[in-house]
């Protein structure tokens, strides 16, 4: 293909990448009720699923109501078209979510043909892979980080005089934002794989460093959770977690790479 003929092929994947994802935006935006009452603002509740958990789990301990949230939290909007943004807002965040494996298709399918045999063999089922992470992300950072952080973030206060009312806005943003953050950070495996795949990355890099990603994953842990060390091991345990499987991958990597390197020069 000529180089017009490639920016032909790019511009039309991004068209379909774009109409997934405003079709998908336009799908949220009619089921209203569902998106935000069932979604988007039930972290504010206090009967909300991973309060419950908590609460569950601190009675089981023998605990009480140590781990059991009273979330009270109140949210105004104060501009005139306040509410109406943070639909269509939200609404479109929930279209990127949801065509969010569709579009990744579209961008590999770009991609695809001008790698070699090997590497496409190599990154066969790129797309299955990277969805899942995504997903298992973007469900982590909806259920455990944006609860976490809305209530420690909603209730801190540095004085009694001074009360918590929550915009509209400021909210959805806080839940949005780390529950795609989430998504994004677990990519850390697959982003490891291709830097591995080009040499820039080795296992033992990734050891030698692995203490300072604890110290990093702990004090983000410590930052927007409750203060109990329950909380901190729930969220920083699975962020350690993607941290090894990614030292094993590059260790996978490398190794096939050097297989295939004397399998070149024999």
């Amino acid at each position: 293909m000529s180089f017009l003929e490639h920016l032909e092929e790019l511009r039309w994947r991004i068209v379909r990448a774009a109409i997934a994802i405003i079709s998908g935006g336009i799908l949220a935006f009619v089921f209203k009720g569902v998106l935000f009452d069932g979604i988007i603002l039930a972290p504010k509740d206090s009967q909300f699923f991973t309060y419950r958990v908590f609460c569950n789990i601190s009675r089981k301990l023998g605990l009480g109501e140590e781990f059991c949230i009273q979330s009270d939290l109140k949210l105004q909007n104060i501009d005139m078209s306040g509410q109406f943004s943070s639909h269509i807002m939200v609404s479109l965040i929930a279209g990127i979510v949801v065509a969010f494996p569709y579009v990744f298709y579209q961008f590999w399918s770009f991609v695809k043909p001008g790698l070699k045999d090997g590497e496409r063999k190599g990154a066969r089922g790129v797309v299955i892979f990277v969805s899942l992470l995504f997903g298992s992300g973007v469900l982590f950072g909806y259920f455990l980080m944006a609860p976490l952080s809305v209530q420690f973030l909603g209730t801190y206060t540095v004085s009694a005089q001074v009360e918590n009312i929550i915009t509209l806005d400021s909210f959805i943003s806080t839940v949005t934002t780390t529950t795609l953050a989430s998504g994004l950070v677990f990519q850390l495996p697959m982003v490891i794989y291709f830097l591995a795949r080009l040499g820039l990355v080795t296992p033992q890099l990734l050891r030698t460093y692995r203490k300072h990603a604890i110290v990093v994953v702990l004090v983000l842990s410590a930052i927007i959770t409750p203060p109990d060390i329950t909380s901190q091991i729930l969220v920083s345990l699975p962020l350690m977690i993607l941290y090894e499987i990614s030292i094993q991958i590059a260790r996978v990597v490398v190794r096939n790479n050097a297989r295939r390197a004397r399998a070149s020069t024999s």
